[in-house]
């Protein structure tokens, strides 16, 4: 029997190192499982460990059109064999489906923008036509298997919305489903994401939207030209001089503000022990829930001054799960 440790599934190597150094720091041993390519032997058993899921919703963006699928085996196959995976196959699906996402927050109470999902190209107009009232009101369009923004813009008449769509630069979402959303305009530019660690909350981030439409993959600070708030985009860029911080600790959201009571219970009731869940406060009151990240980043300049730290929290409570099921291997 080989060492137990913890596996971490993913498929970004630039996203491993800070990881990497918060389990060194915690002594927890770790290694990667890098789904880009790869094999199982389903006639053997997986390696005794505990298994972490963070696969990302974007891959194919990065040359892995795969890796969602193999993640989906992998994650099978372990969870047959009886392994602990935290992030299994149920969180899968909800990260690659912003309908799950939304169909399942809906369910358990809370506010979510207006969405209409679309499949396939032919039908987009006639649905804009009848999600507007065939009124030249502000909309967006996303898509379903998001992250980095993915076709993520703002229209604000059905003309516009008709000639992009017959158009070479419309972006084909990789599983045929484009959102129609809401748009949505924040009482104050930013909007807020709650990092969540065994279901227990770490810490609030405030994202500037200020300068334009943001990036909430936050390894990076970025801006891009085009303001859509409520929308989550993911291209590298640079802060402007003189700014606010593109990512601070919102210090007022706490353990007892009662969304994230509601966000607490609401992952526990889904099994989901890691994520970071993104909301934005209206200008007409409203408390908009509108993702869940389970592939979840940290930002450097946050992590100096939150109360506590995201990666070594994860290192921390996965190593626990690792101790609770290989406390007598660990030890001799």
């Amino acid at each position: 029997m080989s060492t137990p440790r913890v596996y971490v599934i993913h498929e970004n190597p630039e996203w491993f190192p800070p990881l990497a150094a918060a389990f060194e720091a915690e002594g927890v041993p770790v290694e990667e499982i890098l789904l880009t390519e790869g094999q199982i032997d389903l006639a053997a058993d997986p390696e005794p460990g505990v298994y972490w899921s963070r696969m990302s919703a974007s891959s194919h963006t990065r040359g892995h059109e795969h890796s969602k699928e193999y993640t989906r085996a992998v994650l099978g196959w372990l969870e047959r064999a009886g392994r602990q995976v935290v992030g299994g196959s149920h969180v899968l699906e909800l990260e690659v489906s912003k309908v799950a996402q939304h169909g399942l927050l809906r369910n358990a109470g809370f506010d979510v923008p207006r969405t209409t999902a679309v499949f396939g190209r032919t039908t987009l107009k006639q649905a804009a036509h009848d999600f507007t009232g065939g009124q030249d009101v502000p909309f967006i369009t996303k898509h379903n298997q998001g992250g980095k923004g993915l076709g993520v813009r703002r229209f604000d008449s059905l003309a516009e919305f008709d000639a992009y769509v017959d158009s070479p630069e419309f972006e084909e979402p990789v599983d045929g489903i484009t959102l129609l959303q809401e748009y949505l305009t924040a009482r104050e530019p930013f909007i807020t994401r709650v990092e969540f660690v065994g279901g227990e909350f770490v810490y609030a981030v405030r994202v500037d939207t200020s300068a334009g439409s943001f990036e909430l993959c936050p390894a990076d600070a970025c801006e891009v030209p085009q303001v859509i708030a409520g929308a989550v985009c993911d291209v590298p860029g640079t802060e402007a001089v003189g700014a606010p911080p593109a990512f601070s600790v919102r210090t007022e959201v706490t353990p007892e503000h009662p969304l994230v009571q509601q966000l607490r219970t609401f992952l526990a009731d889904q099994r989901i022990q890691i994520a970071g869940v993104e909301f934005m406060e209206t200008t007409d009151g409203r408390t908009v829930v509108y993702d869940i990240n389970t592939n979840t980043n940290y930002n450097p300049a946050v992590e100096e001054t939150a109360p506590a730290s995201g990666p070594r929290s994860i290192a921390r409570y996965l190593g626990g799960l690792l101790e609770t099921q290989y406390a007598a291997h660990l030890t001799a």
